[in-house]
């Protein structure tokens, strides 16, 4: 009986060294396990931190290089607009000019002022004293470049910069066409502010040297372009 209860507790002792190695072990190994667990966090969290790192670095470069496209994108925006406007600009001013010194076609609202000679010539007085002479025509026409006419015409005839006006006796050669008074002088522009400046500056002058004058503000004036002797 002796010897059956000390191989029992020989078998006991060794069953519990056995389950205290095997219990130590499975310890270790979660412990391990969970080292191994932690150190591949770790690096899943370094690597991510890193990628995190490189990204943003790579956003930085790239907010940066669209930054430098859209200024170099605004600056030829901005000189395009700059081309644009001076072609604006030249085109317009050409225009005007081929209006002015009479290349075109035109129409558009305006004047028509009408110089006639006097009605009445007071007995003894010189009757040359009562036409319109060209001073009077120049006078009207000075007037409405200055006052911004863009093209002018006599008695229908289309005027350019360098038209020849002169007295021919009773008649007024223009360019070597003669017409007989009246006088019509029409002009494209403002037409209340070409009205205005005549009858404040010119007006009163010409009725004063004895000529008859009317000024009437138009909706619709057309005109043809100048013509040279040559055609």
């Amino acid at each position: 009986m002796r010897k059956i209860k000390g191989k029992h507790l020989f078998l006991s002792l060794i069953l519990l060294v056995t389950g205290f190695i095997l219990s130590f072990s499975y310890q270790r190994a979660q412990i391990r396990e969970n080292e191994v667990t932690q150190s591949n966090e770790w690096k899943k969290e370094d690597s991510l931190r890193s990628q995190i790192l490189t990204l943003q670095k790579t956003n930085r470069s790239l907010s940066e290089d669209l930054q430098k496209l859209q200024r170099n994108v605004g600056a030829k925006e901005s000189k395009l607009a700059d081309q644009e406007k001076a072609s604006y600009s030249l085109v317009r001013d050409l225009k005007k000019l081929r209006m002015v010194v009479g290349n075109v076609k035109v129409k558009g609202e305006g004047v028509q002022v009408t110089l006639s000679d006097s009605s009445y010539v007071p007995e003894g007085e010189n009757p040359n004293d009562y036409i319109v002479h060209e001073e009077h025509i120049r006078s009207v026409i000075d007037e409405l470049h200055i006052s911004g006419a863009e093209a002018i015409a006599i008695n229908g005839q289309r005027i350019s910069h360098d038209t020849y006006i002169s007295c021919v006796g009773p008649v007024v050669s223009v360019d070597g066409n003669q017409y007989p008074a009246p006088f019509v002088i029409t002009a494209i522009g403002d037409s209340h502010a070409l009205e205005k400046a005549l009858n404040l500056y010119i007006v009163n002058k010409i009725v004063n040297d004895g000529v008859e004058v009317r000024v009437e503000q138009e909706s619709a004036i057309e005109m043809e372009p100048f013509i040279t002797e040559e055609g």
